[in-house]
Order: structure tokens, then sequence, then C-alpha cells
């Protein structure tokens, strides 16, 4: 595809690293606490949901590796090879086509702004994330 080769274990890597900015993002230690009552979700309704989120990861890091993949390409058919280079285009990316498709939950759903700088911000951390590691070792 375009000439352009990917490093399949890098583009894991990536992903596993996304998840774990997830983890850490999502967690009591960062945004859990306001995530969940933004979420109006309760700590009993929380617990709950903890016996049911092996498939939401399962499926998240699914979504993770695809889109670590495609960042990959988009990396590589532009050339990048600097932090600097994958910090910018890690931003660019999230601005065109994350954060505005995000923002709909705002718009459309009548969730709250918060949420959405929740939500967004750790979208823009993830894809930075990878893309730092996409294009120091692939």
């Amino acid at each position: 595809m375009l000439g352009i080769n990917v490093n399949y274990l890098v583009v894991f890597i990536a992903a596993v690293a996304s998840m774990a900015v997830g983890f850490l993002w999502y967690s009591p230690i960062l945004f859990g606490k306001p995530w969940l009552k933004l979420m109006g979700i309760s700590n009993e309704q929380a617990k709950g949901m903890k016996s049911k989120a092996n498939k939401a990861y399962a499926l998240s890091f699914i979504g993770a590796l695809i889109t670590s993949y495609v960042l990959a390409v988009v990396l590589a058919y532009m050339g990048m090879s600097a932090v600097a280079d994958a910090i910018q285009t890690g931003f660019w990316l999230w601005l065109g086509f994350i954060a505005p498709v995000m923002f709909t939950s705002v718009l459309f759903e009548n969730k709250p702004v918060k949420l959405y700088c929740i939500n967004a911000g750790y979208q823009l951390t993830s894809l930075i994330t990878m893309a730092i590691i996409l294009t120091l070792w692939a």
C-alpha cells in the first residue's frame, strides 16, 4: 500500500501505550472521579460496570490498533521522523478529525462541555503518545 512499510510490532506497542494512557487518564488519580460524576454514574454503578469491562477493553484495544496502524501509515507517508513532527501531526489530526466529531456530543446529546474536555483531552494525549512512539521506533 503506497509503498510504505509498517512496523507491526511498533503499531502494537503504540496501541498498548494508548490503553495505558486511558487507564491512567480515567483513573481516580487523574479524571476518573469527575468523569463518573459528569456521566451521572454512581460509585455503585461503576463497580457493577467493572464486571462487564473486559469486552469494552478488548474492543477499545482493537480501535487503538486501527488508529495506531492508520497513524503509522500517515506518518510514514508524510516522512515524519522527529518528535516535533509527531506532536504536530498528532495535534492536527486530532483537531481536524477527532475534536470536532466528539463535540457533537455536546451539541446534540446535551453532554457537558467539561465531559467533552476530559474525553477529547484523552484522545489528544493518546494520539500524540502513539505518534511519538511510531515516529521514534517505526
